[in-house]
């Protein structure tokens, strides 16, 4: 055989053997793939079903709306919204094409263009720069179905680079299953609804709203292309956190878009030297309207969400409350105005003394040390050193940098834990709720001064003495069992046989006299005299109190005690609303609520709340009720008298003040008939309160919050709260003129005289 016939041979082998070796790495190649595919003996983890392709699962935050339709918070693990494609700005979609995938629109799943760019500049030229392979679709399998997580893993993905080879397969197969699934527009929305973006900001909607306080539809170039930026790494990238590196990356995606003809010269001069202006904001739970109520809802949320087979933090829940953010923006603005001024007089007040008091007036002792034992820190301290005390106050006086709360912002300072709890204990609190009568909508919540820095909610969570706020319920029951607002009495000492020591009981009026005057019972509750409703307390029994306040909507454990009718067991602004509401609804009572609906993220409603209501008084005992809350804004002597008279001004006005004895409480109560209102004012803690009625009264602690909200509602016409009467049933037969009243008890065969002698028989 001739040489030339043998090199014929060989060069006809090698091909040969060429052919062999490329169809069989096709066929070996086809085999490893589909291996992966079916998850052979389980050695490369499974991969997502048809199903989850078509509803691929993320995280989406649940968002609670105003009834106005305005977006109030959030609930998220990771804080996501979604947009569609024709939200997008064509400046994002041109900024991540241009720098991620410029083949994009081209193939479908696998750029394979790309590949063997990767594969030739790195593997055969060792050149780093040359970027990487991922197509958007991949990169989208990748964050959407976690590929490379231990969730996807098999016996093999921990063998080295074996299980790298797994894992990038895993992507091509799921790339070119989403490209089949999906259209190229709704990978590119999903992929910018998925991404992490840094800062808590996981989508593009969310991005936007974070780095730029927009819209992603209303993106310019310069921004999108920040924002793209982020997709090589958020944390390197961050404009917030590495601005020079942030600067340069902007650059580079606005040199993609200059390069593919997305932008011109110009436009590209002028970018590129541009600074990144960003205005930043992270959402968080403490910011924004109603803090203390986002916090209160949670609860219920949680709770129906569980029982109803649905994750709040990632199923994209949108729940509709019953509160207008406009009634809520003037809530907390009266709030920050009053409880500005209370503090500046509370501060004044006590110039410079410590707040903390006992019954006589003199400074609780080691009070905040008692106060240390109750912080978290202090039993972190206790599990370290023991019983060892010094140590650990030692600890706790130990000072650090801290930002603390201000009427005047936000202050950084040097405290130690027992300082800031000196500092802290030192304010006033207060809380506020507001509600349709009619329908038992709660209009606005505010739980307390700043929710950042005094978590505790005032409105359904604290219950407080509610001192005279409660009188109106004693003689609601008295009228609805046949007393007139007219019924006279005589403002003398009223005294009960009660257990303990003392046997008797005799309250006191707050001016600490009594007059001898003979007056209505809407006169005495007008002027808020104890005498009076005590008087009525007596007639009528506790336990006839105890039941009309359950009737009402009163929730808190009442003791069904003479000194009840003063207020003295504990309630919360949450059922005095809901009480005092009843009055307005002719008698129905509906339980104060806040959720109207809750629907899924597709808009489908899987839940619409109704208000939970009852019969509790007769309609004329409601109207009698309206008629006697009056006398507070009417009658001589009225505590509410001090209302601007601007609001009383073509208007009926019902309202009723609170001040428990040591002046740790005040309260008003105002009722309208399109709203019912309520505030609460005090120290966190009981001992901690002015020193004399003068400043401590409700009139002065809370009726000016009442006052300075309804004033902003009625401005307001949008909101259709208006002046006017209350509603008189057609029915309606109790005698309010007082002189036809007295004419006509002076028929009866008891004398007026022998109706204001104690009824013995009346003492419980």
């Amino acid at each position: 055989m001739t040489s030339e016939v043998k090199k014929k041979s060989i060069t006809k082998k090698i091909i040969t053997a060429l052919w062999i070796v490329f169809f069989g790495g096709i066929l070996a190649i086809s085999l490893f793939i589909y291996s992966i595919s079916i998850n052979l003996n389980g050695w490369y983890g499974e991969l997502p079903s048809l199903k989850s392709l078509e509803n691929p699962k993320s995280d989406l935050s649940s968002v609670l709306y105003f009834a106005d339709n305005v977006e109030m918070g959030k609930y998220f693990r990771y804080n996501r919204s979604q947009v569609t494609f024709d939200e997008l700005s064509p400046n994002v979609v041109n900024a991540l094409i241009a720098t991620e995938d410029v083949r994009y629109i081209e193939h479908s799943g696998i750029d394979l263009y790309g590949l063997g760019r990767v594969f030739f500049k790195s593997v055969l030229l060792f050149d780093k720069s040359s970027g990487g392979g991922s197509t958007i679709t991949q990169q989208l399998a990748k964050i959407l179905f976690r590929t490379r997580s231990d969730l996807s893993n098999g016996s093999l993905n921990d063998v080295p680079v074996l299980g790298l080879v797994i894992a990038k397969m895993k992507e091509w197969i799921v790339a070119v299953k989403l490209e089949q699934s999906y259209t190229k527009k709704e990978i590119i929305a999903m992929y910018l609804n998925t991404f992490e973006f840094g800062s808590n900001a996981f989508g593009i909607k969310t991005a936007a709203a974070t780095f730029f306080n927009t819209t992603p539809d209303q993106l310019k170039i310069e921004e999108a292309a920040v924002l793209v930026g982020l997709c090589k790494n958020p944390n390197l990238y961050s404009p917030v956190y590495e601005p020079k590196n942030a600067f340069h990356r902007r650059n580079t995606v606005l040199g993609q878009l200059h390069k593919y003809g997305y932008i011109d010269d110009i436009a590209f001069d002028s970018l590129r030297a541009k600074p990144i202006e960003l205005d930043y904001d992270v959402k968080n739970h403490n910011d924004g309207l109603a803090t203390y109520f986002r916090g209160t809802i949670l609860w219920d949320l949680l709770a129906w969400s569980r029982e109803n087979g649905y994750d709040l933090y990632e199923d994209g829940l949108k729940i509709y409350t019953t509160i207008d953010s406009r009634m809520q923006k003037y809530a907390e603005e009266a709030v920050e105005t009053h409880m500005a001024y209370q503090q500046k007089l509370f501060d004044e007040h006590w110039d410079g003394q410590n707040p903390w008091r006992d019954e006589e007036g003199n400074e609780i002792k080691d009070f905040l040390i008692n106060e240390a034992k109750k912080t978290t820190y202090y039993k972190q301290l206790k599990k370290e050193y023991g019983n060892d005390e010094d140590k650990i106050f030692d600890k706790l006086n130990e000072k650090k940098p801290m930002t603390v709360f201000s009427w005047e912002g936000e202050v950084d300072t040097v405290f130690s834990t027992i300082d800031s709890i000196k500092y802290f204990k030192n304010f006033l609190n207060t809380g506020f709720m507001a509600m349709d009568p009619h329908n038992g909508h709660i209009k606005a919540w505010v739980g307390g001064i700043n929710y950042k820095y005094f978590k505790y909610d005032h409105v359904k969570q604290g219950r407080r003495q509610p001192g005279s706020t409660f009188k109106p319920l004693v003689y609601a029951a008295a009228i609805d069992n046949g007393y007139s607002p007219c019924y006279q009495i005589q403002d003398v000492p009223v005294t009960f046989e009660v257990v303990g020591d003392p046997p008797t009981w005799t309250p006191s009026n707050s001016t600490g006299r009594y007059t001898g005057e003979t007056m209505t019972i809407r006169q005495a509750m007008a002027q808020s005299l104890n005498s009076g409703t005590a008087y009525v307390m007596r007639k009528i029994g506790p336990e006839t109190v105890v039941n009309y306040a359950k009737r009402l909507g009163i929730e808190s454990p009442l003791q069904a005690v003479p000194a009840l009718c003063l207020g003295t067991s504990d309630v919360s602004v949450y059922e005095l609303v809901g009480a005092y509401s009843t009055f307005v609804n002719d008698g129905f009572y509906t339980k104060p609520f806040y959720i109207d609906r809750i629907e899924d993220k597709n808009g489908k409603v899987l839940k619409q709340f109704v208000p939970k209501t009852g019969e509790a008084l007769s309609s004329e005992t409601a109207y009698a009720m309206l008629h006697m809350l009056k006398g507070a804004t009417e009658l001589p002597g009225g505590t509410a008298l001090g209302l601007d008279r601007e609001l009383r001004t073509d208007n009926e006005v019902g309202a009723k003040t609170g001040t428990t004895q040591n002046f740790s409480d005040g309260w008003f109560m105002g009722v309208t008939n399109d709203l019912v209102a309520g505030a609460w004012v005090g120290g966190d803690d009981r001992s901690i309160h002015f020193k004399s009625i003068a400043l401590g009264q409700g009139a002065r602690m809370a009726m000016p919050i009442w006052e300075i909200f309804m004033k902003k509602v009625y401005a307001d016409e949008e909101l259709g709260i208006t002046k006017g009467k209350f509603k008189k049933p057609s029915n309606f037969s109790i005698q309010l003129d007082c002189e036809e009243y007295n004419r006509q008890q002076m028929n009866l065969t008891d004398s007026v005289e022998q109706v204001n002698q104690f009824d013995v028989d009346g003492i419980q």
